[in-house]
């Protein structure tokens, strides 16, 4: 494993070949600074630089007239196949600021590994991080694909590929897979597949879709999941041109705050209104990715329409805000700018135990465990809570040696 010091000092230019450690520079010092070696530092949400990566992909795709057809269409444009990636994605960059996010060719040398291993790694010993949860970012749009069938095919390739490449690299690299959700039996099949490899600790349902999690469809997959003990992930996105809801919108940071709430929200309010939590009570759900603001408005609205018209859920036992009050929830993006209101959030939703550290990183708007780590109101044992021992009770991991 590379042991490289980065530096602190001011970069020039952060480029696509800028090294992790010194894009991080900063962060490693918070990180020596605030001496995490006494934490246990879970983070529940980075991604991995999987566009370089898609020309070993797709050689995994089942079918052979596919298969060639992706390897035709990466040769050309060297991104994923089939209109997966939404152009406005490229957004996320901030008009060709933060390169990283738009795409990275850092240097890497160790060739015992996988590059993304190593790059992973890198970011692991920045933030000081003992466990990294990692996503494919080019696949969060898929789940608007027009052919349910070229997502099933696609989370079929990519699925092993970070089984076999990146999750066997290093056991503190763990992934909640992708769940092609618009084919059930194949999401099925992808849970009684992948639960027992290396590194899965979970399944990740991409939210940017159109499909009613609650549709009678699906139950065979949750039941599947709870039985497994494998807990299930709302992963938030979002989408522009072609949602007839956000292209009234004329601005990315309009579609970004909204985007990223609004289809985890749609998926709440069917997930607990039609009672999916008391028919899976042992069923672990998490929503990533959204923030936490969203979530006192959704438990006092629903709580408030809930004790009037009980008679339409009638599957409920108690108020919504108590099954949500139960789920897990990422902290990335915190909206940390009022502490206030902050802290009553962290009540409603019992953050103490049901918050889980997340970072994001390589995106624009990543949080360090500094985020977690500085919070004024909170107490040791619940900040040690949230930036890991939360995550270790949920995947039931190991603790770290020496923590």
């Amino acid at each position: 494993m590379e042991t490289k010091a980065a530096s602190a000092a001011d970069l020039e230019q952060i480029h696509h070949r800028t090294d992790t450690r010194d894009i991080l520079a900063h962060a490693r010092l918070q990180a020596e600074k605030r001496n995490y070696k006494d934490y246990v530092i879970f983070d529940v949400d980075s991604h991995h630089s999987d566009n370089a990566s898609w020309r070993e992909v797709v050689e995994y795709i089942e079918d052979p007239v596919v298969r060639a057809q992706a390897i035709e269409y990466h040769s050309k444009v060297a991104s994923p196949p089939f209109g997966v990636v939404n152009n406005i994605m490229y957004y996320q960059d901030v008009g060709g600021r933060i390169q990283h996010q738009a795409g990275w060719r850092e240097p890497v040398e160790d060739t015992d590994v996988h590059t993304d291993v190593t790059i992973v790694q890198r970011a692991m010993g920045s933030f000081g991080t003992d466990y990294m949860v990692v996503f494919p970012t080019k696949l969060l749009d898929l789940g608007k694909h027009p052919d349910p069938r070229t997502e099933a095919l696609l989370a079929r390739a990519y699925n092993p590929w970070l089984v076999e490449h990146v999750l066997s690299g290093d056991d503190r690299i763990k992934s909640l897979l992708y769940l092609p959700f618009s084919t059930p039996e194949e999401a099925v099949r992808t849970v009684e597949e992948f639960s027992d490899q290396p590194g899965v600790i979970g399944f990740m349902l991409t939210s940017t879709r159109n499909k009613p999690v609650h549709d009678n469809q699906y139950m065979k997959l949750y039941a599947t999941l709870q039985e497994r003990g494998m807990p299930l992930s709302f992963h938030g996105g979002y989408s522009w041109g072609e949602e007839p809801v956000t292209a009234q919108m004329n601005k990315f940071i309009g579609v970004h705050v909204v985007g990223f709430v609004l289809w985890n929200l749609i998926h709440m309010i069917n997930w607990v209104v039609n009672g999916l939590p008391e028919r899976f009570p042992g069923l672990k759900v998490i929503w990533i990715e959204s923030g936490l603001a969203w979530l006192p408005f959704l438990m006092q609205r629903l709580d408030n329409e809930y004790l009037k018209r009980v008679s339409e859920v009638p599957l409920l036992k108690r108020r919504p805000s108590e099954y949500m009050r139960e789920m897990y929830y990422s902290s990335q993006p915190l909206e940390a700018d009022n502490l206030e209101a902050l802290e009553l959030t962290f009540k409603m939703i019992n953050a103490e135990t049901q918050l889980l550290y997340a970072s994001d990183w390589p995106h624009w708007d990543f949080d360090p465990p500094s985020a977690i780590f500085d919070l004024p109101f909170l107490s040791d044992r619940a900040r040690r809570n949230i930036l890991g021992e939360n995550a270790l009770k949920l995947f039931n991991l190991e603790r770290p040696k020496g923590k």
